[in-house]
């Protein structure tokens, strides 16, 4: 269930009070969908910053390290068949620059304005089932070449730019795909680390330079 919480500040600098929410969405896309819908319709917020945990697909990006995603794709929306995936937009279901996507991707046009921390920016890929076989990493890879895979992301990716409302997402990398060996998740790092940046940008957002 969504929870809410919300942090009245207020400045004698002179800089505008404003709000902080805590939204909590729920694992995966549909939950995630349908309660972004209702925080932007609701709330109508300013900026919605997202903040989770990540697998990686690259070496580049080890567990515990802090990335801004830059855009996002569809990763299990689609048939395979004849041993290829073809998504929607191989299915001809979907207009490749249908509003929000742009030549397939849900892009975040709001980047440059609120990266203020200068993260790594990387490709992102959304999936509802967690991507363990090496064939379908292989063809996830060999398709899309994203960085990092989450099961959220491109929710708020679609309903923030549907709607038209700024948003950055940041995660924090705590495996690399397809490894279901827990002992060699980096979760409770990966979890501290998205904290710290997540209060670094909130100040940064308080008191820019």
């Amino acid at each position: 269930m969504p929870s809410f919480h919300g942090i009245d500040s207020h400045y004698t600098d002179g800089s505008k009070p404003f709000t902080v929410v805590f939204h909590q969405t729920g694992v995966g896309l549909l939950s995630s969908a349908v309660s972004f819908t209702r925080l932007m319709l609701e709330q109508k917020p300013d900026l919605v910053i997202q903040a989770g945990i990540a697998g990686s697909f690259d070496s580049s990006f080890p567990p515990g390290k802090v990335v801004v995603v830059k855009e996002e794709l569809l990763g299990d929306t689609g048939v395979e068949e004849d041993g290829s995936w073809k998504d929607i937009f191989d299915l001809g279901l979907e207009q490749i620059n249908n509003v929000p996507f742009q030549n397939k991707k849900l892009t975040n046009p709001w980047l440059q304005q609120y990266n203020l921390l200068k993260l790594p920016e990387v490709t992102g890929i959304t999936i509802n089932e967690i991507t363990t076989r090496t064939e379908r990493i292989h063809t996830l890879q060999q398709k899309y070449n994203p960085a990092v895979e989450s099961m959220e992301g491109a929710a708020l990716h679609y309903t923030a730019g549907l709607w038209n409302i700024p948003f950055i997402q940041i995660r924090a990398i705590s495996n690399y795909v397809g490894e279901r060996d827990k002992s060699k998740w980096h979760m409770k790092e990966a979890v501290e680390n998205v904290n710290s940046v997540l209060l670094l940008l909130i100040q940064k957002l308080i008191q820019p330079d």
